[in-house]
């Protein structure tokens, strides 16, 4: 095939079909009319050989074709925009750009304290705009919506940068007057009582089902596989309310070990290593391809993962 005889508008209405799997959302995308963008689906189907697009009880369904071919259009596309932008120098004193982040929990308590402090000593006017996950999508992301995701991740699109910020274990977090401590050993924490927070993923969450172990997260997976379960009496979202929790009742956090030293400074809580091996884990970066190259974001990048490093 000739590329120099292809339209290139094409890859910029399939990226908007894949994306909407919607024909007329996908024109009103990009400002044309549905005739114009059902003649650009019916072009792109004669070029790739493929209905590319298939209609369901779902609505419209992408092909395996499809599905190999958007990570690849869209990376294509975002070298583009970024070929045709004129490079500006980001200037970190003078700026002030607002830097959207979406955070978990674990990531809001444990790292963004110290970006924000980094930035009041580099970049006094930019302002951070912190994201839960719940308020973000894999496709804010994308689009570029959003900077940055920060946090656990199982997956995430192929198209995405990403970065490991660092890796961390677990411990246990247990009020001092608990008389667990006595004999910390694996019977005894399996007979006590426990909170649960969420290993938050993207999206709106939903209610939690405390016999499906294969949702519950890091812990239960490492208890399942020795045949234990443990009893959980609290399931929560946020680490805060977990740590407060263990303070006020003889309760039981398993916490990522970063997370649980934060709550340690007034004596009355203790940090102990679980009774049982628990896998650690990464805490990762993720970003559009639409913001590798923006002089702005790879500051921030760079500032983020040199306080990692410091730390």
């Amino acid at each position: 095939m000739n590329v120099s005889r292809i339209d290139l508008n094409l890859l910029v209405y399939l990226d908007a079909l894949l994306r909407e799997r919607n024909v007329t959302r996908a024109a009103d995308q990009l400002g044309i009319t549905q005739p114009a963008m059902s003649n650009g689906l019916r072009r792109l189907r004669d070029l790739f050989e493929d209905p590319l697009l298939v209609r369901t009880s779902d609505g419209m369904t992408p092909t395996e074709r499809a599905r190999q071919l958007q990570p690849i259009v869209r990376n294509v596309l975002a070298e583009i925009e970024q070929a045709v932008q004129p490079r500006k120098p980001f200037e970190s004193a003078t700026s002030r750009r607002v830097f959207r982040i979406m955070a978990s929990d674990y990531a809001e308590s444990t790292l963004i304290p110290q970006v924000l402090r980094q930035l009041r000593l580099e970049a006094p006017d930019v302002t951070l705009d912190v994201l839960t996950p719940s308020d973000v999508s894999f496709q804010d992301v994308e689009r570029g919506r959003v900077d940055m995701a920060i946090n656990r991740f199982d997956d995430m699109p192929q198209s995405f940068h990403q970065a490991i910020i660092w890796e961390d274990d677990f411990s246990c977090l247990i009020s001092r007057s608990n008389p667990i401590l006595d004999e910390f050993i694996l019977d005894n924490y399996l007979a006590a009582r426990h909170v649960w927070v969420s290993k938050t993923g993207m999206g709106v969450g939903v209610g939690v089902n405390p016999e499906d172990v294969q949702r519950l997260g890091w812990v239960d997976e490492a208890l399942d596989r020795l045949g234990k379960k443990r009893t959980i009496s609290v399931f929560t979202r946020h680490y805060q309310v977990a740590m407060q929790l263990v303070r006020n009742n003889d309760l039981i956090a398993t916490l990522p070990t970063r997370a649980a030293r934060l709550q340690t400074g007034g004596g009355d809580l203790v940090v102990l290593a679980p009774p049982f091996e628990i896998p650690a884990f990464e805490l990762k970066m993720a970003w559009s391809p639409l913001l590798q190259q923006d002089s702005g974001h790879q500051w921030l990048r760079r500032m983020i993962i040199s306080i990692a490093q410091n730390r």
